[in-house]
């Protein structure tokens, strides 16, 4: 079977490639006509897209009442006016039309002719030689078409009133009529070479230039590919069959205006449309565009559409590929249970030789419902794809045409036809229904006298758990990951166990056991890659890992001695969860005050443990002179007292006058106590900096992890010297304020211009 994508272009000329021989019969489908069952003779296009042929709709056009005699009307006395009859008719048809049926009898010209039901289930009047139409001349002159006659498409079942010019309302479809004689004449017999002497072989190839038909040994002797012969262009036989037959292209005209040739289209109507139907018909107040600009468009749409359908064809090939694997491995794993069931039940007592035989009879059931499953599925998608193909082929083919009217009386359909079988193909059609596993396990540990409850339990672990990719996420230095069980694994789960290695490719550590399928890890370090693996487990044991998934957290700050490394910073917002109940969080946590008159502490949602790190407050109000305090702290720190004040922060507290350097309320050098995370600490510098803040002011912390130090800005300048320095572990932004301060925070910045990481300022280096 052969799937062919469109190029881009490949539209406007006769370069298509050409359909296998696969391929074209998958096609003809497409090219009968849904009443008589035969290829399309003279097709004409239904008001709802649908096909069929002009003398098939002419002998399942129905006569309505309103066809009777004006005398007959009149002598009946209802006083009912044409147009009432008209009405009455439409509302029967169509209520009649659900179940495929219309109820009128006859012709005018054959008003005893009996009435029969065609293979689209439409009751149809059979002509004078039925379904043989084709193949018998048309009369010269066709019994006119009674007035008020209805048409119901044999395909949707839609009713339609033919008007004045009866069935000459309806377009000719010459771009199908086309499509179908070039179908017949690829079928019939194969050319043969025009230089072979005796015996004629069978042609390879024609030149479209020599005009000559060449098997393969004439070709290479009176047809090299070399000198002047180069440049000529060899075609498949049959490609020359249909171009040496091919007719000009016929000038289309109105079926309005007969002697007027369609030249625009309208697109509010969707129609090919004369100069004749602007100037006096119901086209002229809509808009119209010329007629080869749309063409191209529409040839356009068509080939673009195609190229989503080819993806589609193309993996349900793949995908019936799989399933037939699948076939083979449920056989081969029907066997390797069987053998593994016939081994243990012969190993058993007596006894188990009854029991042996039951159960041998639920496996061969098990494996013939996968098979049958599988093979239903099988052909469920053989038949959709051989459909789908043939859509493409005949569509393939509709693109060919250079008729730019009659393609787009049926662009609108086919594209619409298109989309929609494309569609089709992604509503789980691809998804094995089922697994080619046997989840039993036959277990041979019951006692003698429990014999006959011997059943089949559950014994395995469960299968390696999927991770998510698409819900697998970092966000600064957190990392979120999301699972799943294998959607045919049928073995119960208890829990699931999640590991994380160091982020320096360490051993991998335990982060999370439970029941839940996602889990956020917070407090990893930035600027790292961390392997994660998660597994799952049940009563019988803990099951394999899952694949590993590589996790790379955000950068943030400068890398030692790389000053160019600048711009990949850390953003972040206040904590509501952690902070302390009277701080008032705003702008999206951006923004804090208190509603107390006591400091209370608020800390960041993100926590640094390596690179560069520098953040910004700006004093929104700042009233009666208190004394806020800005630092880091641990996620412990102390919520209801000054930052500061115990041995979880360091903090610069300040007022309008100076500030001051805190940690564990002491403002003297100090050293950390034995076994703190920290490894040593100390307080630089004098105990207090003149210099204090006033509304408008800006407070900047910078947080260096490659020296270990704090340093604290106001308004730009630095505030002191180092404040702290020796600091390990992990750290939060952090602030302590009362009712008369308010802050809004500031993230994503950039380091300062005169602070070089590994660098230390020589004026305020000693403490």
């Amino acid at each position: 079977m052969s799937v062919i994508r469109p190029a881009a272009g490949s539209f406007a000329g006769s370069s298509l490639l050409l359909p296998s021989q696969a391929a074209m019969d998958e096609m003809e489908e497409e090219l009968k006509c849904p009443v008589c069952g035969s290829f399309y003779r003279e097709p004409i296009i239904l008001p709802c897209s649908h096909n069929i042929c002009q003398a098939c709709a002419r002998n399942i056009l129905v006569q309505t009442p309103d066809a009777e005699s004006p005398q007959s009307s009149r002598a009946s006395g209802s006083g009912m006016s044409d147009y009432d009859y008209l009405d009455l008719d439409k509302m029967s048809l169509y209520s009649e039309a659900d179940s495929g049926y219309g109820s009128y009898g006859g012709f005018v010209s054959a008003p005893t002719t009996p009435c029969q039901k065609s293979p689209n289930g439409v009751r149809v009047f059979p002509p004078t030689a039925p379904q043989q139409h084709h193949l018998l001349p048309q009369p010269a002159c066709p019994t006119p078409i009674p007035r008020n006659a209805c048409l119901t498409c044999p395909q949707c079942h839609r009713s339609l009133i033919l008007d004045e010019r009866g069935l000459r309302g309806f377009p000719k479809n010459r771009v199908l009529e086309g499509v179908v004689d070039r179908y017949q004449q690829s079928k019939a017999a194969a050319l043969k070479c025009q230089l072979c002497e005796r015996s004629p072989r069978e042609a390879t190839a024609m030149c479209e230039q020599c005009d000559v038909f060449y098997c393969e040994p004439c070709r290479l002797r009176c047809h090299p590919p070399r000198g002047p012969l180069a440049k000529h262009r060899l075609v498949p036989p049959a490609q020359g069959r249909i171009s040496r037959r091919a007719s000009p292209r016929k000038i289309s005209t109105c079926t309005e205006h007969e002697l007027e040739n369609l030249s625009m289209y309208c697109v509010q109507c969707k129609t090919p449309v004369c100069y004749q139907c602007l100037e006096e018909g119901k086209h002229g107040t809509h808009e119209v565009k010329a007629l080869g600009a749309m063409w191209k468009l529409h040839k356009g749409q068509l080939s673009q559409a195609l190229n989503g359908l080819s993806d589609r064809a193309t993996e349900a090939k793949e995908f019936l590929v799989q399933l037939r694997n699948t076939v083979q491995h449920i056989q081969e794993n029907g066997v390797e249970f069987e053998a593994c069931l016939v081994a243990q039940c012969d190993a058993l007592i007596d006894a188990l030789n009854r029991r042996k035989a039951q159960l041998l009879a639920r496996v061969n059931n098990e494996h013939e419902h996968k098979l049958k499953v599988v093979r239903d599925q099988i052909s469920h998608c053989t038949v959709k794809l051989r459909q789908t193909t043939g859509l493409m082929e005949y569509c393939l083919e509709v693109i060919k045409e250079n008729d730019p009217s009659g393609f787009l009386q049926i662009s609108d359909a086919l594209i619409r036809r298109v989309l929609m079988t494309e569609s089709q193909w992604g509503k789980g059609t691809l998804t094995p229904r089922m697994s080619s596993d046997f989840d039993l396990t036959l277990d041979s540990a019951p006692l003698l006298q429990t014999i006959h409850q011997l059943d089949f339990v559950q014994m395995k672990v469960p299968a390696a758990p999927m991770l998510q990719l698409e819900e697998c996420c970092t966000e600064n230095n957190s990392a979120t990951l999301s699972w799943k069980q294998p959607p045919l694994s049928t073995i119960a789960v208890d829990g699931y166990i999640l590991e994380l290695d160091d982020g320096d490719a360490g051993p991998f550590r335990e982060v999370y056991v439970g029941t839940e399928t996602i889990c956020t890890v917070d407090g990893l370090h930035y600027n790292s890659t961390y392997k994660s693996r998660v597994k799952a487990f049940n009563a019988s044991g803990v099951g394999q890992y899952s694949k590993t998934l590589v996790m790379q957290t955000s950068e943030a700050g400068l890398p030692p001695c790389d000053i160019q490394s600048i711009g990949a910073v850390a953003w972040f917002t206040f904590d509501p969860a952690s902070a302390h109940p009277d701080i008032v969080f705003s702008n999206d946590n951006l923004t804090v005050s208190c509603s107390g008159y006591d400091d209370r502490v608020a800390v960041g949602n993100t926590a640094f443990s390596r690179g560069v790190h520098y953040w910004e407050m700006t004093l929104d109000r700042y009233d009666n002179h208190p004394d806020p305090a800005f630092g880091v702290a641990r996620a412990d720190v102390l919520k209801d007292v000054m930052l500061g004040k115990d041995d979880k922060a360091w903090a610069m507290y300040v007022d309008n006058n100076r500030s001051w350097f805190m940690h564990n309320n002491s403002h003297t050098n100090s050293i950390a106590p034995v076994g703190s995370i920290s490894a040593h600490w100390s307080i630089c510098g004098p105990r207090r900096t003149d210099g204090g803040i006033s509304k408008g002011a800006t407070i900047g912390v910078l947080l260096d992890f490659t020296r270990g130090i704090i340093i604290f800005l106001i308004n730009d300048e630095q505030q002191g010297p180092v404040a702290f320095e020796g600091l390990e572990g992990l750290y939060y932004p952090a602030i302590s304020l009362n009712r008369n301060v308010q802050v809004t925070l500031h993230t994503g910045l950039p380091i300062p211009d005169f602070y070089t990481p590994g660098e230390v300022d020589p004026n305020n280096a000693m403490c």
